[in-house]
């Protein structure tokens, strides 16, 4: 399914565009930008967009939504489009769309599995070539991805969103040497666990990670869009609990930090 809203008007603001918008970290990371005198076009696939417009039009910011599925690649043709049909550079573009899925990856289905990869890992790339050209012409832009500190860590229960974010702190590194001579930058928001649906979505409630406390959305997102408009390659987003787990993952042996997400991630750790 895709739909679009179209901002009516013409404006002089620069132009920002967030996936996975409707709600958690992509709602605040648009609002944020919104308050800081961006326009938007934000991206989801589900009702909550028009919702989340209407917040980011609260801000004084025009809101075009298009409702589409990054899995598909047509998804990422019609986000694109949209971009291209607004006439103005993109000045920043958050690569946030992301999904999870808990569980023994013997028994969990390959179709969820595959779900994270498209998304997380297949639309990012394909966003990311598209706008990046686009910005190194231009000679300006700039691109948050939003990575987690799961990259640093064997995902034990969870070990295909892991790996997939593993992908993108990889792939956000790489681009930020490739682009070191251009006036594009490349950011990495690293979040610990956030106070958004993704663990209901990824079936994790039973878990320790899913019932402990998190992370404020907002607070993660308000820290990502300063790392981003200041140049900086990597924030790590939330409260003195993540940046204390960011570090220590810095340090630890691989065997150890996957037995450390076996104890938060495994189904029924949480009772």
């Amino acid at each position: 399914m895709s739909e679009e809203r179209t901002a009516s008007g013409s404006s002089a603001r620069p132009l920002a565009a967030v996936t996975g918008a409707s709600s958690g970290i992509g709602l605040h990371l648009a609002l944020a930008l919104a308050r800081r005198g961006y326009d938007l076009i934000i991206n989801a696939e589900d009702d909550a967009l028009e919702s989340a417009a209407d917040q980011v039009s609260a801000e004084g910011a025009q809101a075009r939504t298009v409702r589409a599925d990054l899995r598909d690649p047509s998804g990422v043709d019609q986000l694109y489009a949209a971009i291209k049909e607004d006439g103005r550079p993109l000045d920043v573009m958050a690569l946030n769309a992301g999904v999870g899925k808990g569980g023994s990856f013997v028994e969990t289905d390959l179709a969820d599995e595959q779900s994270i990869i498209d998304l997380n890992v297949t639309a990012t790339v394909r966003l990311a070539k598209l706008v990046l050209r686009d910005m190194v012409a231009n000679d300006s832009g700039r691109v948050l991805f939003t990575s987690s500190i799961a990259s640093e860590m064997p995902g034990a229960f969870q070990a295909v969103y892991n790996a997939s974010k593993s992908f993108v702190q990889s792939f956000a590194q790489a681009l930020q040497n490739e682009l070191k001579d251009s006036a594009v930058t490349i950011t990495s928001l690293m979040p610990g666990p956030t106070e958004t649906e993704f663990f209901e979505r990824a079936g994790m409630l039973d878990t320790k990670i899913g019932q402990a406390s998190k992370d404020d959305p907002a607070t993660v997102a308000e820290q990502g869009v300063e790392a981003l408009l200041a140049g900086k390659p990597r924030v790590t987003g939330g409260g003195l609990k993540t940046r204390v787990q960011d570090v220590a993952s810095k340090v630890m042996p691989d065997k150890l930090k996957a037995a450390m997400h076996r104890s938060m991630a495994e189904p029924g750790s949480g009772n």
